[in-house]
Order: structure tokens, then sequence, then C-alpha cells
């Protein structure tokens, strides 16, 4: 089979590997199509992803949908179209016991937070824990179900704020991330919604997923203390000001956007004075599930995908991700039986 390896900064090699054969506790996926995530432009444009540095040849992608390949057991039926929780969980902590993505010493797949690395999903086929496929219902298709995940880390965010029915909600930084949560937020009942961003093509396209107003923060500035809740998408110090600013007294800011694990200048004087509840959110823990009904309910979800490329062209996907003008979610259709 091929696989896409990050070999060093800048360089993904195509190759030739074995086709990995599953254990009796894994089932084996042909990989339909694979989305590119922040984590993996970090890995390739950078060689790392925070800590996480590429130490080895890895593949990377844990945004997938596929069909069955191979499952010894044949409790699923080859050919049968899911999707895949990729987190592999760690050692249970009594204290929070039913926090799993929270344990210390999981995995996750595509990711070099571990030695060996974790393989992800830039290949034709994959080995994942069976407790980790997602079937998929007969109306969604494969195409929308990539989605899942990255959907999965909206919605986490938003049960962190404790559901956002009837708020005032405001996302900051209108990415794919940004873009899911918006689009989660109109379908989870939020009275209304606006988007910020400094590019008018992320801005667009917010509009087009539910925002009822968007505001460009390179030329305007976001009305203070006008929200109930606000989901940080940008991780961007700037925005996380602005987002302690622009919440409520009391209101909730959701910190949805990954940062650099550095000091940062903030602005916490809104937080203290205005006593916000000030909360993290860590990818999810088993909203993969509701996302998956979420994109089977509302198929209009799939406009956050404005590129399909080729795996035959994977480099051209890692630019055109990069271009965040350009793109909303671009996703990599692998290849094709015999291609």
């Amino acid at each position: 089979m091929r696989a896409a390896y990050i070999e060093a900064t800048q360089n993904l090699v195509v190759r030739e590997t074995s086709i990995p054969q599953p254990g009796p506790d894994q089932v084996r996926v042909r990989v339909d199509y694979v989305g590119i995530c922040g984590s993996d432009l970090h890995y390739y444009f950078t060689g790392a992803n925070g800590a996480f540095v590429v130490r080895e040849p890895l593949i990377p992608g844990h945004e997938l949908s596929g069909r069955v390949d191979d499952d010894p057991l044949g409790v699923w039926e080859c050919g049968r179209p899911v999707t895949v929780h990729p987190a592999t969980f760690g050692t249970p902590l009594p204290e929070i016991i039913d926090e799993p993505h929270l344990w210390p010493g999981g995995a996750y797949l595509g990711s070099a937070s571990t030695t060996p690395h974790t393989q992800g999903a830039l290949a034709e086929y994959i080995l994942v824990e069976r407790d980790m496929i997602r079937p998929l219902p007969e109306s969604l298709p494969v195409r929308r179900a990539v989605l899942a995940e990255p959907l999965a880390v909206a919605l986490h965010g938003i049960a962190q704020a404790g559901g956002v029915a009837g708020a005032r909600v405001l996302v900051t930084g209108a990415g794919p991330i940004g873009l899911l949560a918006v689009a989660a937020a109109a379908a989870a009942g939020a009275s209304s919604i606006c988007a910020t961003d400094v590019l008018p093509g992320p801005l667009a396209r917010a509009s087009a997923l539910g925002a009822d107003t968007v505001i460009n923060v390179a030329a305007d500035e976001v009305p203070e203390s006008a929200y109930d809740i606000v989901l940080e998408c940008s991780g961007v110090a700037p925005s996380i000001s602005s987002a302690l600013r622009a919440v409520r007294a009391r209101g909730t800011v959701v910190q949805v956007g990954m940062v650099p694990n550095e000091n940062r200048p903030l602005n916490i004087a809104p937080f203290i004075s205005k006593e916000v509840r000030w909360v993290g959110t860590f990818r999810f823990k088993d909203e993969i599930d509701r996302a998956v009904a979420l994109l089977d309910s509302h198929p209009s979800i799939e406009r956050v995908i404005t590129h399909e490329v080729s795996a035959e062209s994977i480099e051209e996907a890692f630019q055109i991700a990069r271009d965040s003008e350009q793109s909303g979610k671009v996703i990599v259709s692998m290849w094709p039986e015999g291609g």
C-alpha cells in the first residue's frame, strides 16, 4: 500500500509499505478521505506541533472516513462505511474517571506525542482498535463523515460551555474549527451567532454556515460585554483578550483554539472584574457519536469543505490548507482501487 510520511520539515514522501494485518481486537479500514488539520500543518511546515517533534517518519492525519476492509471477528462486514475515534485512552485516574480524554499516557492517530510515533490515516489502509470504529448511518455519505472528528471538537467546546441554546454566542476565529463551531451552535439553538476573523474569506464562509453577523477585527471592534458565551477558536493572544472583553458579566469563555506552550501577553482584567467563567477544552470524549448524527441530519455542514485534493497531489493539499483566506476545510481523497 501507499502511505505519506513526513520525514522532515516540508518533506513529505509517498512510498510503498506493507499492508497491515489486524489482530483479533483490531479492524483494518480502507481510507477514503482524510481531513488536513492544524496539527498536520504544524508537523509538515515546522516539524513539530507544540512540544511534539517529528523524530521519525510520521504518517499524519486523524480526521478520516472510509470502509471496513478486514475484521478478523466478523463483527463489521467488509465495505461497511465508518469513521474513527482517533484516540487511544491512557491510564485511568480516579479523580477524572469519566474524562478518559484527559487521562495521561494516551495516544492520537497521526501524532508525534508518542515514541514510536502513532501513525495516522494518510495511507490506503489503517489499523484501529475495535472500539475506535464508528459505523455511519446509511444516509450519511462517507465524504461528509470525514468532518466527524473536527465537529466533535466543536461539540465538546459547546458542552464545556454548558450548552448554547438561547444564548448570544461569539465565535472568535473562523478557521475550520471556528466554522464548525458556528454550524454546531446554530444547530444547538443559539439565539444569535457572531463570528470574527481578520480575513474576508473565512467570514464569508461563517455567514454561509449560520453566523448572523460577522466582524472583521482587522478593521472593527467587537462589542464589549455583549455575548453570553464566547467560543475562542483562534488561539491568538489578542483574540483571547478580546473574548474576555466581549463576554458579559458572569458569562463563559471556552478556549477551543490551541495555544503555544509559552508565555503570551493577555489582558485578564475583564476576567476578574466580570467574574467570567473561563474554561479549557481538549479534543473530545465521546462527542464524535453526536457529530455523526449531526452530520447526518444537517447536510449543509459539508459546506465547510472548500477543497478536495487527490492524494496524488498531497503536498498541494497542505499548501492550500495553509492559506486560510482561500480555504476552509481541505480534504484528501485517497487512492482509488488499483490507482
